[in-house]
């Protein structure tokens, strides 16, 4: 087992990380692919924006302790990957893009999001056994992956209870599974792996 010590620094490392290619990295890619005419990318983002949503809705049960949490950051981890390869026709229609710094920085970020997210996700399973038991979310080693979200709600949510701020995240949470749900067993029978009409 991990010193505590150890792991809440890894655990902060991975916020850290998780802010700089789930959060500011897609947003100046969007931006500059919106600036760029990049169809293809703006589609992607888009389409990255909508499934990454997931890490936000997970940051508001964190903040109110539920032990949810910890699978819907898993999910999250495994989601993120899928919706940035799937589709076979934003994939090639990026090949067949001229070479260029935007192509160039948009593909090293897919594929460090992709590896980011795989080893966080294999760093993840361990601690699903906080979602599944009272006494393990107690434990000081589920507890050290609320810290973050909760000096989050301190700086940005100060006057709110996070009983409320997770009452948003479980609403938000519904609306993904039902968004995801329909998605799964309607349009991929239709579409298969075409993001046409996303």
């Amino acid at each position: 087992m991990l010193d505590i010590d150890l792991l809440r620094s890894l655990i902060w490392t991975d916020y850290r990380l998780a802010v700089v290619f789930t959060v500011l990295l897609p947003l100046v890619l969007l931006v500059w692919a919106f600036v760029q005419r990049a169809e293809a990318l703006q589609l992607l983002l888009v389409i990255y924006w909508k499934v990454s949503s997931l890490l936000a809705i997970t940051l508001y049960l964190m903040i109110g302790g539920l032990s949810i949490s910890f699978v819907t950051a898993l999910m999250a981890r495994v989601l993120i990957p899928i919706s940035l390869w799937y589709w076979a026709d934003i994939n090639e229609e990026i090949r067949e893009q001229p070479s260029g710094l935007l192509k160039l920085v948009f593909s090293a970020w897919r594929w460090a999001i992709t590896v980011y997210c795989a080893v966080g996700a294999l760093f993840q399973i361990p601690f699903l056994r906080c979602a599944f038991s009272r006494a393990a979310l107690g434990d000081p080693t589920c507890q050290a992956w609320l810290e973050a979200p909760r000096l989050y709600k301190a700086y940005l949510h100060a006057s709110y209870t996070p009983g409320f701020l997770a009452f948003w995240g479980i609403v938000g949470l519904v609306i993904y599974l039902l968004v995801l749900g329909y998605f799964v067993f309607f349009r991929i029978g239709r579409q298969g792996r075409s993001a046409i009409n996303q």
